[in-house]
């Protein structure tokens, strides 16, 4: 294991953009990835152009850019942020007819990309289950924000009664919320339910090319004729981030900061047979 882990700082410099998962890469349970301001310093150095690819719609690109900024990142702006609730939203957008009104489970910030929509929002727990004639569609934003409980039994019954449209908004399954402990993430709770009443939700967020696709046109608006060979995709979990990164035909970087324990990182890859391009302790330069 230790002969194939690689030096952030040296794979990073043959690349023109680098697209950065969040959580288990630039930030963990307790904050900031210690030394992460450094790869920044680095990249704005060399002329490196770099975008951060999340699954979190938990809120707005704003507002995540905002947690960045008040602990010094400065050089993270809501314009280098591309989450998967902004894909939700266009599909809204194009999808949901003005006037309706989308049922949600997660938190009132997550909300925002249904409303940017210009649609109108209902927390679960505020359904009418007698009065569903203007709720047309369903979003898993966040896995807070709800009784867990009494609204993902509402949302099971929600859908039951009527059938509509179901968004999944955050495709994760679980994230890390210690250096050796995971939580259950919203993908899980729509996998659950989903496979409750036996229909298909619609999903977005990495490992789909609709997601990468997306950070790919916006880097092309800062370098002009982009190769995907061009770009290094940064990522701490294999089934999103390094096969998402794999099938579009970037070169991957799996860091061992985050959801893949170094113990296991070997084992797992060879399990899975999703094969990163380098292995990185981090992604902190140095």
């Amino acid at each position: 294991m230790q002969r194939r882990i690689k030096n952030f700082k040296n794979i990073v410099t043959n690349y023109k953009a680098v697209f950065f998962d969040a959580f288990g890469v630039l930030k963990n349970h307790q904050g900031l990835i210690p030394g992460i301001i450094k790869t920044f310093e680095y990249l704005d150095e060399k002329g490196i152009k770099y975008y951060i690819l999340t699954n979190d719609s938990s809120r707005s690109p704003e507002a995540l850019a905002k947690w960045y900024q008040e602990r010094g990142v400065w050089q993270v702006t809501s314009d280098k942020i591309l989450s998967s609730g902004m894909l939700a939203m266009e599909y809204f957008k194009a999808k949901v007819d003005n006037g309706h009104s989308v049922a949600y489970l997660g938190t009132l910030n997550s909300a925002h990309y249904i409303e940017t929509a210009g649609l109108n929002t209902v927390a679960v727990k505020d359904v009418d289950l007698d009065d569903l004639e203007n709720v047309d569609s369903f979003a898993f934003l966040d896995d807070e924000g709800f009784n867990w409980n009494d609204d993902i039994n509402k949302t099971i019954n929600l859908l039951r009664k009527k059938n509509m449209t179901v968004v999944v908004a955050n495709t994760d399954i679980n994230y890390p919320v210690s250096q050796n402990d995971i939580s259950v993430a919203v993908g899980s709770l729509a996998d659950m339910v989903e496979k409750i009443i036996g229909k298909m939700f619609i999903r977005f967020g990495k490992p789909d090319a609709q997601m990468f696709l997306l950070a790919y046109e916006r880097a092309l608006l800062d370098i002009n004729r982009l190769k995907r060979n061009e770009i290094l995709m940064v990522g701490d979990t294999l089934f999103t981030d390094i096969i998402g990164g794999n099938k579009f035909g970037l070169d991957t970087v799996l860091v061992l900061s985050g959801n893949t324990l170094p113990d296991m990182a070997m084992i797992r890859i060879s399990s899975s047979g999703i094969i990163p391009t380098y292995i990185c302790e981090t992604a902190v330069v140095g």
